[in-house]
C-alpha cells in the first residue's frame, strides 16, 4: 500500500508539473528568425519610392519584424498561415487587440470596446491559442498588449483608462493563462524608460504585474517583459536625461536593471527582457519625450539578435519600421494631436499603414548605418 501511495503521489506531482509548464529558456538563442512576405513587400514599396536608396532598403530583407495580431481576422486567419510558413524558425507575434485598446491615444484605438471582454477571449485569444497548439513544434514568442498596463500607472486620470483598469487586468490575465504553452514564450509589455523610469512608476507597475500574473496562475507563465515597443528610447546613453532630467533611467538597459530589482521585490524573479530597437538608433531625435508619433528624425536601431546584454533575451524589431503610428490629417478619423507635433512627419497615413517616406528617413538615420 505504501508503494502504491508513493506511485500515486509521484503521478500527482507529474500531473501538476504538466499543468504548470516551466518557463522555457531564451527563445531567441540559437534561433533562425521568420521573415514574412508582407515585410518584404513593404520594403519593396520603399525601394521603388527612392531608387537611389533601393539597394540599402533591400539589404534589410533578411531582418525580421514582429507580426501583429491586431484584429479578430488576424487571430483567426493570419496567424495559422504565419506559423505554417515559419517552418521551424522563430516567429515573434504581438497580441494587440485588447478592448479599449491604447486608452490614452486616439490614433491606435482598436475594434473592441467596453463590454467586449467575452469577444476578446473567444474571438481573439482562443483562436490564437488554437493556432499555437496546432503548431506545437514551432518556436514562438508573444509580446502581450503594448500600451496597456503601463497606462494604468500614469493615465488613471484619463477617463477611458480609469474605466479600463479592471478590464485590462482580467483580459491580460486570461491571455497569459491561455497562451502559456510549452513551446511559447510570453513577454508582458512593460512600457519604456521614458514612461515608467521613475521610482514610483516602476514600483506601481511591478505591483500591477504581480496582480495580473497571480490571476493568470503565477509568474512562471511568462518568460519575461518587453520594453520600448514602438518607442525611441536609446539602448544605452544619456538621451533620456536630456529629455527628462529627473528620470533615473536615461536608457532602456538602465530601465531593465532597475525594473528587474522592483520585480524581485514583489517576487517576480529571473525574467528575460526583449528591447524594441526598430527606431531607437538616433539620440536627440525628439524635442519632447511625449512625442511618440512618426518622429521624423528617428533612425533604425540595433539589428535583431539574441542575448546582447545581461538580462536581455534579444534586441528585436517589434514595431514594424515604417508603419505609421497615426494620421497627421486633423480631419481624419482617429487623429491624435501628437501626430501633428513638431517632431512628427507630415502627410502620414492612418495607424498601421506602411509609410514609405517615413521608412526611408529611418534608413537614412539608421545607427548602426545600413550598408
Amino acid at each position: 500500500m505504501k508503494h502504491l501511495a508513493l506511485l500515486l503521489a509521484i503521478a500527482c506531482a507529474a500531473s501538476l508539473a504538466a499543468a504548470q509548464p516551466a518557463t522555457p529558456g531564451n527563445p531567441f538563442e540559437g534561433a533562425s528568425f521568420y521573415v514574412s512576405p508582407e515585410w518584404r513587400t513593404e520594403l519593396e514599396s520603399a525601394a521603388s519610392a527612392d531608387p537611389a536608396k533601393a539597394e540599402a532598403v533591400r539589404s534589410l530583407a533578411s531582418q525580421p519584424v514582429a507580426l501583429w495580431v491586431n484584429s479578430i481576422d488576424a487571430a483567426k486567419n493570419s496567424v495559422p498561415r504565419w506559423l505554417d510558413e515559419a517552418r521551424g524558425k522563430l516567429a515573434v507575434l504581438v497580441l494587440y487587440d485588447l478592448p479599449n485598446r491604447d486608452c490614452s491615444a486616439a490614433a491606435s484605438a482598436g475594434e473592441l470596446g467596453p463590454g467586449d471582454e467575452a469577444r476578446y477571449r473567444s474571438e481573439v485569444v482562443d483562436p490564437l491559442a488554437a493556432a499555437l497548439r496546432a503548431h506545437a513544434g514551432q518556436r514562438v514568442a508573444v509580446v502581450i498588449e503594448p500600451d496597456s498596463l503601463a497606462n494604468l500607472v500614469t493615465n488613471a486620470n484619463v477617463e477611458k483608462c480609469a474605466k479600463s483598469d479592471a478590464l485590462y487586468r482580467g483580459a491580460i490575465a486570461y491571455a497569459v493563462s491561455t497562451l502559456a504553452l510549452p513551446h511559447v514564450s510570453l513577454y508582458l509589455d512593460a512600457g519604456h524608460a521614458g514612461w515608467l523610469g521613475w521610482d514610483p512608476h516602476r514600483a506601481k507597475v511591478a505591483a500591477i504585474f504581480k496582480d495580473v500574473l497571480d490571476r493568470a496562475g503565477g509568474a512562471q507563465k511568462i518568460r519575461g517583459f518587453a520594453t520600448n515597443v514602438s518607442g525611441y528610447g536609446v539602448v544605452r546613453g544619456d538621451d533620456g536625461r536630456r529629455l527628462e532630467p529627473s528620470n533615473p533611467c536615461p536608457d532602456e538597459l538602465t530601465y531593465v536593471e532597475k525594473l528587474s530589482a522592483d520585480l524581485e521585490k514583489v517576487g517576480i524573479t529571473g525574467k528575460g527582457f526583449v528591447i524594441d530597437t526598430s527606431r531607437n538608433g538616433r539620440p536627440g531625435a525628439r524635442a519632447k519625450s511625449a512625442n511618440w508619433c512618426n518622429v521624423t528624425n528617428a533612425g533604425l536601431g540595433e539589428r535583431p539578435r539574441a542575448a546582447p546584454a545581461p538580462k536581455v533575451d534579444a534586441y528585436f524589431w517589434i514595431k514594424v519600421p515604417g508603419e505609421s503610428d497615426g494620421t497627421s490629417d486633423a480631419k481624419a478619423p482617429g487623429f491624435d494631436a501628437t501626430c501633428a507635433s513638431e517632431d512628427a512627419m507630415r502627410d502620414a497615413p492612418a495607424a498601421g499603414t506602411f509609410f514609405p517616406a517615413y521608412f526611408l528617413k529611418l534608413v537614412e538615420h539608421a545607427n548602426p548605418p545600413v550598408q
